[in-house]
C-alpha cells in the first residue's frame, strides 16, 4: 500500500495514508516524476504534508484549488494543519455565471430492480407502515399504538412476511409553540413524509390543541389515497390506543395486496450526504458517490446534494455546472441566504470543520467543501430546492439544508429521496427514516465498525480501480433496493429531525 497520495498535479501537499514519523522517506508521484521527501514531524493518518517550502501568505493547494493560506513558513516534510493555515473565505460574495461544457456518459447499463408502484405512479423501495405525529405530545401514544399493533400481527408476519417491511414511528418534538415560517417548515416536512412512496400506509396522529392542527394539515396536504392514509385526533376519541390500532389494521389490509414489480434503478432518487468526514473523504468515498450520481443521471435518474455550509469554498464549482443562468441565480441565493442565516444569529460563517473533522485531517472549510462537493460528480445542476420542497426534476438537484447530519437526512427524505448515500471517515451509527447507506472513506473504519458500515470505499487506496469499485457499489445499491437491509435498518437506528427555524431567507 502507498504511504501517501497526491491528488492533483498542482497540489503543494500530499496526504498520509498511514501514520508517518520524523525521518521517514516518502516517495510520491506527479504526472512526470517520482519524488522523495523526508518527513520532519509526526503526521497522523489522513493529514497533509508539505512537499515544497511554503511562504507566509502563500496558498495551500489541495484538489488543485486553494484551501487557505499559510500563517507561518512551512518546510517540505512538515505537517500542514490548523496551526499553520487560515481560511481565505469572506462573508458574502458576488458571483459570475461561468458555465463549463462537460458531457457525462456511462458505459455501465441501467439495472433492473424490484420496486413498489404506487397508484399515483410514484415508486417505493420499501413497503412500510408509518405513524406520523403532528405534535411531539403524542409520541408516547403513537409508540403504544405501534407496540400493540405489532403484538397483534406478529403471527401473520411470520406466515407471510414478503409484502411488509415494518412499522415505524416518525417521532419529533415539534408541532406546538411554533409560529410563522418556522411552523410552516415543520408542517411541510411532515406532509412530505405522508406522501413518501416508501410507506404503503400512514397513520397521522394529532393531539387536538396544538399549533399544527390536523384539519389545517389535511386541507393543505394535497391529493392522498384514503385507503393508505388515516387521521386521528387523540383528544376526540375515547380510547386512542384502540382506535389507532384499528386504523393500522385497515392500512395493513390494503398493504397486503402490494407486490414488488420489475423497474429500473434510474427510477429512484438518491440523497448525497457526508458526516464525520476525514482526510480521505474527498479521495475515496465522495468521488465514488460522484461517479454513482453521474451514472444514475446518465440513465435519466435523480440525485440530491445538500448541506449548504459544506459547499462554502467550493460553491463556484457547483455554479459552473448550473444548466442555465436561472439555476445559477437560485444557487447564488441559496449560498448567500445561508450565510445571512448565520450572520442573523451573530454566528461565524466559517466555524467549520468540526473537531472530529480536524482530527481526521481536514483543516479549513475550503478543504472540507472541496471534498464534500465531489459527491455531486460532473453532471449539470438542474434545480435548486428550498428546505421542505419536493423534487420535481430528474437530474442533479441542490437542496437547502444545514450541515447537521440528522436534519440533512430528514430533508433529503422529505424531498422524495428513496435512499440516502452517506459517506463517513470517522464513523456514525445514525440513520434516517429511509435506508441510509454508510460508505466508509477508509478500510480501517469498515473493519472496525462492520455493524455501522455498509460499503468500504477505502479500497480505492489499496490499488482497486474506481470503475471496479463503482460496479461493486452499484451491485450493493441494487440489493438494498430489492429489500436487503442497511446497517441502520438492522440496528433500528431511524430518526426524523426537523430544522427548527428552517428558513434561511
Amino acid at each position: 500500500m502507498k504511504k501517501t497520495i497526491k491528488i492533483n498535479n498542482n497540489d503543494n501537499v500530499i496526504i498520509a495514508l498511514e501514520e508517518l514519523y520524523p525521518g521517514d522517506k516518502v516517495i510520491y508521484q506527479d504526472s512526470k516524476n517520482h519524488n522523495e521527501i523526508i518527513i520532519l514531524q509526526n503526521i497522523p493518518f489522513g493529514h497533509k504534508v508539505a512537499i515544497k517550502p511554503i511562504k507566509i501568505g502563500e496558498n495551500i493547494i489541495k484538489y488543485g484549488f486553494p484551501i487557505g493560506h499559510a500563517t507561518q513558513i512551512i518546510q517540505a516534510g512538515e505537517h500542514v494543519h490548523t496551526f499553520n493555515i487560515k481560511t481565505n473565505l469572506a462573508e458574502l460574495n458576488q458571483y459570475q455565471y461561468q458555465p463549463v461544457d462537460e458531457i457525462v456518459t456511462t458505459s455501465l447499463p441501467d439495472r433492473e430492480v424490484k420496486i413498489y408502484r404506487r397508484e399515483n405512479h410514484d415508486v417505493g423501495i420499501r413497503n412500510e407502515l408509518w405513524i406520523i405525529p403532528t405534535v411531539g405530545c403524542v409520541n408516547g401514544i403513537a409508540n403504544q399504538i405501534r407496540k400493540q399493533f405489532l403484538s397483534e400481527i406478529e403471527q401473520d408476519i411470520l406466515q407471510n412476511p414478503s409484502f411488509f417491511d415494518g412499522i415505524h414511528l416518525l417521532s419529533h418534538p415539534y408541532g406546538c409553540s411554533q409560529l410563522g415560517p418556522d411552523h410552516q417548515a415543520t408542517k411541510k416536512i411532515l406532509q412530505n413524509m405522508v406522501k413518501h412512496p416508501n410507506a404503503g400506509g400512514i397513520l397521522v396522529i394529532g393531539l387536538g390543541c396544538e399549533n399544527n392542527q390536523l384539519n389545517a394539515f389535511k386541507e393543505s396536504l394535497g391529493e392522498y389515497n384514503n385507503s393508505r392514509v388515516k387521521f386521528m385526533i387523540a383528544q376526540e376519541v375515547e380510547d386512542e390506543i384502540q382506535q389507532g390500532v384499528s386504523y393500522l389494521h385497515e392500512l395493513y389490509k390494503t398493504m397486503k395486496l402490494d407486490k414488488r414489480e420489475i423497474g429500473k434503478l434510474s427510477e429512484l432518487k438518491f440523497g448525497l450526504e457526508c458526516g464525520g468526514s476525514d482526510g480521505l473523504s474527498g479521495i475515496t468515498a465522495n468521488p465514488l458517490l460522484g461517479k454513482f450520481s453521474d451514472y444514475v443521471i446518465s440513465h435519466g435518474g435523480t440525485s440530491v446534494l445538500t448541506e449548504v455550509p459544506e459547499m462554502f469554498g467550493a460553491e463556484t464549482i457547483l455554479m459552473s455546472h448550473c444548466v442555465d443562468s436561472s439555476v445559477f441565480e437560485k444557487t447564488v441565493s441559496m449560498i448567500n441566504n445561508f450565510k445571512r442565516y448565520f450572520m442573523s444569529y451573530n454566528q461565524p460563517i466559517y466555524e467549520n470543520p468540526s473537531p472530529g473533522n480536524k482530527v481526521g485531517g481536514i483543516t479549513t472549510l475550503e478543504d472540507k467543501s472541496l471534498g464534500c462537493t465531489q459527491k455531486a460528480g460532473m453532471s449539470k445542476v438542474i434545480d435548486v430546492l428550498e428546505y421542505g420542497d419536493m423534487l420535481e426534476k430528474s437530474g442533479l438537484n441542490l437542496l437547502s439544508a444545514p450541515g447537521n447530519d440528522a436534519v440533512a437526512t430528514g430533508a433529503l427524505a422529505a424531498s422524495g429521496c428513496h435512499m440516502v448515500l452517506f459517506s463517513t471517515g470517522r464513523g456514525t451509527p445514525y440513520g434516517g427514516i429511509v435506508p441510509t447507506v454508510k460508505i466508509s472513506t477508509n478500510s480501517a473504519l469498515a473493519q472496525r465498525k462492520k455493524h455501522w458500515i455498509d460499503f468500504d470505499a477505502g479500497q480505492l487506496v489499496n490499488e482497486i480501480k474506481m470503475d471496479q469499485l463503482l460496479e461493486q457499489f452499484i451491485n450493493l445499491i441494487v440489493d438494498i433496493t430489492n429489500g436487503k437491509q442497511t446497517c441502520n435498518e438492522i440496528n433500528e437506528f431511524r430518526d426524523l429531525t426537523i430544522f427548527k427555524n428552517g428558513v434561511t431567507e
